[in-house]
């Protein structure tokens, strides 16, 4: 017996943040990350929507991206004082993942994060408040998700919490919201986007609850994503909705090796300055895990699919699943994204992220495929890595070479 999970309600379309007038409270908090929302002009939007509502507001600003431990437990904090019979999260991954995980503090204080790491073992929330997550990204789709991407920084390591009490209750998916995207932002979320399609598809948890959306994303990514980053908003619109269909599969069916190495790379080499973008990370690894997993006869079968669903030709599956390997690449060129964690930072790429030193990453690699094997994502992993193949396979994704084991 499997479970599917999706907010009770999804509000879309130009406008639909006005439904925040339809909630029903007494007190709303808003978590909100950096000014963009503010300079649009959505953040007051939604204070005045809740206030039309009639319901008092507080206004949780400055959560920043990647969000940290030490920020969830200060946002819980105020919640705790305020007592918000709603939580209100608008911008991107970082807020809605920060305010979920509050949430979970606000309504059980004495828990621990590492008690709210635990794989689908939360307690019941909605005690105390239910949650909308707005979103303003084309990537992350955690306004329709469980799961949240909480960063430890002491330890170099994001953990996702994963549990479907986090569901938010509302999800509001507003592509006005989505316009205001710069053109990084929008390449980088867009291949999260696209990540969360392929993987939900070929995980071990798709069922034909969730395959049609990760499918019908997958064929609307692939047409709209390099338009969207090239400033059609029409296209940004269809992203919008497109990473929204992602989220709702890999809400369900869950997710694969490129996010647990994602995880687990992204803020490792922070002390170095090179802070790997989520979006960005997966990107590069995509390809490099597809050719690892289409060795497994049941997900070489399931990416076959993908790229008959997707018009990608050839005249066998395996000269289909190069042909996806290679639109994929020819994606991230055309997103300006690198190919490989070496190049990550310089180059083509905008050199301010820094990038990764060779001896670095090499002292670091067993534990860094020691932790991306224990994370959540990998039990969906149609292939299971051991410790020597997730080291093979991190230093494919370092050195952009062939994956051949």
């Amino acid at each position: 017996m499997a479970r599917f999970t999706l907010p009770r309600d999804i509000y879309h379309g130009k406008g639909a943040l006005e439904n925040l007038k339809t909630l029903q409270g007494k007190r709303a908090i808003i978590c909100v990350g950096g000014g963009s929302m503010k300079r649009g002009g959505f953040l007051q939007r939604a204070e005045d929507y809740l206030k039309e509502a009639g319901m008092e507001v507080l206004l949780y600003e400055g959560i920043e991206s990647d969000p940290s431990v030490e920020t969830v437990m200060k946002g819980a904090a105020a919640m705790e004082e305020f007592k918000p019979d709603w939580i209100v999260a608008i911008g991107g991954g970082s807020p809605i993942d920060a305010a979920k995980a509050m949430w979970i503090k606000y309504e059980y204080p004495d828990i621990t994060f590492e008690d709210m790491c635990k794989v689908f073992a939360l307690p019941e929330l909605r005690h105390k408040a239910h949650f909308c997550a707005v979103s303003s990204t084309s990537g992350t789709a955690t306004e329709v998700t469980a799961f949240s991407i909480i960063t430890d920084y002491e330890k170099g390591i994001k953990y996702p919490i994963a549990d479907f009490n986090i569901t938010p209750d509302v999800a509001i998916v507003d592509p006005e919201l989505a316009e205001t995207m710069p053109q990084k932002l929008t390449a980088h979320t867009g291949m999260d986007a696209m990540t969360h399609a392929i993987e939900a598809y070929v995980s071990t948890a798709a069922c034909a609850f969730t395959d049609p959306l990760a499918i019908f994303a997958i064929e609307m990514i692939k047409k709209d994503l390099i338009d969207s980053y090239n400033g059609d908003m029409t296209a940004r619109d269809n992203m919008h909705y497109a990473q929204c269909l992602a989220g709702m599969a890999f809400s369900n069916a869950s997710l694969g090796i490129v996010h647990s190495m994602a995880h687990k790379t992204g803020a490792i080499f922070a002390d170095c300055g090179a802070h790997i973008i989520h979006g960005a990370a997966n990107a590069m690894y995509l390809p490099k895990v597809i050719a690892f997993n289409a060795k497994d006869p049941k997900a070489k079968e399931r990416y076959a699919a993908i790229c008959d669903y997707a018009h990608i030709e050839g005249a066998d599956a395996d000269e289909k699943i190069r042909n996806l390997i290679t639109l994929l690449r020819d994606m991230n060129d055309k997103l300006n994204i690198p190919h490989c964690i070496q190049h990550y930072g310089k180059d083509s790429y905008p050199t301010e992220q820094g990038f990764v030193p060779e001896n670095i990453f090499l002292e670091r690699l067993h534990d860094i495929a020691a932790n991306a094997i224990l994370d959540a994502c990998t039990l969906t992993n149609p292939r299971k890595p051991s410790q020597e193949e997730m080291e093979k396979l991190l230093k494919c994704c370092y050195y952009d070479t062939e994956v051949d084991f």
